[in-house]
C-alpha cells in the first residue's frame, strides 16, 4: 500500500479507539502522520506499536544506522 497525503481534521494527536461495532483505531502522531486500523487484530497491532510522546517518524536514517 502506498502512503497517501491526507488532511486529518477532528483528531487530536494521540491514539483514539472505538470498539462499537467494528473496532477502529486512529493514531495521529504529533508530526502529523496518521494511521487507521480496522478490525480487532489490526487495532491490537497498531496499539502495540504506538508509544505516547515518542515520534518514530522524526528519526533520521543516520540515527537508525548508528543504533
Amino acid at each position: 500500500m502506498d502512503p497517501q497525503t491526507v488532511t486529518v481534521t477532528g483528531l487530536a494527536p494521540g491514539l483514539q479507539i472505538s470498539c462499537e461495532g467494528i473496532a477502529v483505531a486512529d493514531w495521529l502522531c504529533a508530526c502529523g502522520h496518521h494511521e487507521r486500523a480496522r478490525g480487532r487484530a489490526a487495532v491490537i497491532r497498531l496499539t502495540a506499536r504506538v508509544r505516547a510522546g515518542a515520534c518514530p517518524h522524526t528519526t533520521t536514517a543516520e540515527g537508525r544506522a548508528a543504533s
